[in-house]
């Protein structure tokens, strides 16, 4: 079931900071910490598990097996992309009801044209504004708790200016999205001019390197928004501290000036003292 603590969060206008998550090991890691959320990305889901670029090539039973995993191990609330709801309305409909089972408490659904591209690449195409509207209301219809939010977003601010993506926007808010999600503004200017005009909790999206600048939490909040993820660091950081450490094994590095989590730290992070306790409980062979 999703948990409530994200949607209470939201009802009591307490921001929300979530990074992104895209392996097991980043999601224990990021459920330890004390964020409000952890985001399942795409992108980098797509990346770690198939070693491919996030252009609409994993398919629903590979994403909703790996976020099924991550929201039973999590603590922290989980919102998880799910692209288009991979396919038409039937589909969204099976997406809403897989993703709600499996214990998210936020589905992703955004606009784009199949196959989707990640959001702060070329050439994104959108699907006509009364298309999207329909996948919005039959996810809202296909939820069986209110604790499960729809977050809607639109990539129409790139090939189709901001104020078209403003106005798919509030179409969203009246089919019933619970968060409205804007990609790639392209200035602080137009975040704020986004939070000014559209009356729903909206969500930020800070990619680094991205097409919308990098802001503080605290900033976003100044500025009106509920949510910001950080979908790319976790695995932007992890991928340049691999070319790191494999540079000095590859080298044959005297000594590695690679900082390494310890291995003791790390037995413990994926559980290991509970499977050793299960075997003095239960010792083979007795």
């Amino acid at each position: 079931m999703p948990n409530p603590a994200l949607r209470q969060a939201i009802a009591a206008k307490k921001f929300v900071a979530a990074p992104g998550v895209f392996d097991m090991i980043s999601a224990l890691i990021a459920d330890r910490m004390g964020f409000e959320a952890l985001y399942v990305t795409g992108y980098g889901t797509v990346a770690s598990a198939l070693g491919l670029p996030d252009a609409g090539l994993a398919t629903y039973s590979e994403m909703i097996e790996h976020v099924g995993r991550v929201a039973e191990r999590a603590r922290t609330p989980v919102i998880a992309d799910a692209d288009t709801g991979y396919g038409g309305l039937l589909n969204v409909r099976h997406t809403t009801r897989g993703y709600e089972k499996s214990g998210v408490s936020a589905m992703q659904i955004e606009d784009q044209e199949f196959p989707k591209k990640c959001g702060h690449t070329p050439n994104r195409r959108v699907v006509a504004t009364a298309d999207m509207v329909r996948k919005i209301e039959v996810a809202c219809d296909s939820r069986s708790s209110a604790d499960f939010l729809i977050v809607a977003r639109t990539d129409a601010r790139t090939s189709l200016g901001l104020d078209e993506a403003l106005r798919r926007a509030e179409a969203y808010a009246k089919a019933g999205a619970d968060v409205l999600f804007i990609e790639s503004p392209e200035s602080e200017a137009e975040l704020a001019h986004i939070a000014a005009r559209l009356d729903k909790p909206l969500l930020a999206n800070m990619v680094n390197g991205g097409r919308t600048p990098m802001l503080t939490a605290a900033r976003l909040a100044d500025i009106g928004y509920a949510l910001a993820i950080f979908p790319v660091a976790g695995f932007l950081a992890a991928s340049r501290a691999m070319q790191s450490v494999y540079d000095e094994i590859h080298r044959d590095a005297a000594a590695w000036s690679t900082p390494l989590t310890p291995f003791a730290e790390f037995n413990e992070l994926i559980g290991f003292p509970e499977v050793w306790e299960f075997e003095k409980r239960y010792p083979e062979g007795d």
